[in-house]
């Protein structure tokens, strides 16, 4: 038995069963550098997945490794009932390239805490605990993110202390108004949302939930615009808008530093973590002073924004607009792209290929149709780690493929990924599945 096997015997006997762990013998990854990391048998593997869109400057950066180093050899911890530093700093950064003005930064430690605390700011600031989501939604795996979660297969039960009322996402490939044109698709999800306030609700709305590309929903990526014209209705019932930019943020989408801009909106509340942090537990709240300061009673965090945390957050965040990632993200993006559109057309069972920048879902469906073939995402997911290359899976069917690779990625890393996954294609389709 190698050391991943005894490893997985090991987890088996003390984590939870409902723990999800990719491939059907789990891999234990040891080191990184760059875009590559290696397993702890040894294999070298080409990572277009960074951890969930997580190590977005790339594996063992100097810059941040020396931060991180620096910081822990003065203080790890002190909790936020002293000043801190590096997360005063780091606020200060993010305030300036926040997508609303004089925004406050409040600090956290993953995704789903952030996504709770600005609900808690919403439903506070306008004291009422009604909710609008996106069908196909993921905002996390605390009680009231989960309540909010469109996607049956991460919603572990139906109790929540919100009420919610979902509405259009603008997956377009799957939705009943799929067939329009740009223009009216977002128009009828516009409406739609305007029926599903005036019908299932009783008209006093704290706010509206969004990623502005939907991650664990298999990339689903609505047209330009959708979001402008959604903010338009909520703005008539004067509806909070908080911006989940939990994956789609710090560039991640290429043409925009936060992929909420694509649609022309300025939010009222923003949410992120992930790629902030590049594998540090980091996440956050910034939101207009108003809507921050709306909290009554005391409240401190233990372990949001601790010094080691926000000191490596801000030397990564430096690299990242030092060596203009976003660029990087939009270019090799829309080279990567290219080409998988391309492979698209050679492939009767890659159903839609979408996102932004380095944000890529690839769904696999059964041909002639546009049933969901979870088998197929299965065997991709297979055969590409057996030729080295690390690549995601989601989508509400769990058909769809993703590749999220560091910000950093190379145009050769690119294409050396891109064959990768070409050859693994080809080797997933089962006979008769089409060319």
């Amino acid at each position: 038995m190698g050391p991943q096997a005894s490893l997985f015997d090991r987890h088996k006997a003390v984590m939870p069963s409902w723990l999800a762990l990719y491939y059907d013998e789990p891999l234990s990854l040891e080191r990184g550098d760059g875009r590559h990391v290696w397993d702890s048998e040894g294999r070298r593997y080409l990572d277009f997945f960074g951890g969930i869109l997580t190590t977005m400057s790339g594996h063992n950066v100097p810059e941040v490794v020396e931060a991180i180093k620096e910081q822990a050899g003065k203080l790890i911890h002190s909790s936020t009932l002293y000043l801190i530093e590096p997360a005063v700093e780091l606020a200060e950064k993010i305030s300036k390239l926040a997508p609303m003005d004089d925004a406050k930064v409040y600090f956290v430690c993953s995704g789903t805490e952030a996504n709770e605390a600005a609900m808690l700011l919403a439903t506070s600031y306008r004291r009422s605990h009604q909710v609008l989501a996106l069908r196909n939604s993921y905002h996390g795996r605390s009680f009231a993110a989960m309540g909010v979660t469109g996607n049956r297969g991460w919603c572990a039960s139906a109790l929540s202390p919100v009420r919610v009322s979902y509405v259009q996402n603008g997956y377009r490939y799957r939705s009943p108004f799929g067939h329009m044109s740009d223009e009216d698709f977002i128009k009828a999800c516009a409406d739609d949302l305007r029926n599903v306030i005036e019908t299932t609700t009783s008209g006093d709305v704290s706010c509206m939930i969004a990623e502005p590309i939907q991650g664990v929903g298999g990339f689903a990526t609505p047209p330009d615009g959708f979001f402008g014209a959604m903010k338009e209705v909520l703005d008539e019932y004067d509806i909070l808008f908080i911006s989940d930019e939990v994956q789609t943020g710090w560039g991640r989408t290429g043409e925009h530093f936060w992929g909420i801009e694509a649609h022309d909106v300025r939010p009222d509340i923003v949410t992120f973590a992930k790629g902030i942090g590049n594998g540090l537990s980091v996440g956050g709240v910034v939101a207009r002073p108003e809507l921050m300061d709306c909290v009554g009673a005391n409240s401190i965090s233990t372990f949001g924004g601790n010094p080691l945390a926000t000191a490596g957050a801000l030397a990564n965040l430096n690299y990242m607009l030092d060596n203009d990632l976003q660029t990087n993200a939009r270019k090799v993006g829309e080279h990567l792209f290219s080409r998988l559109r391309d492979l698209e057309q050679q492939h009767a069972f890659i159903g839609d290929v979408r996102g932004k920048g380095l944000m890529i879902g690839i769904e696999l469906v059964k041909p002639p149709g546009k049933e969901p073939d979870v088998a197929a995402a299965g065997r991709v997911m297979e055969e590409t780690r057996s030729r080295g290359l690390l690549i995601g899976k989601g989508g509400l069917y769990g058909n769809c493929v993703r590749m999220a690779p560091p910000m950093s990625l190379t145009m050769e890393e690119a294409d050396e990924g891109f064959e990768l996954f070409a050859d693994s294609i080809a080797a997933a389709k089962q006979p008769g599945a089409g060319s």
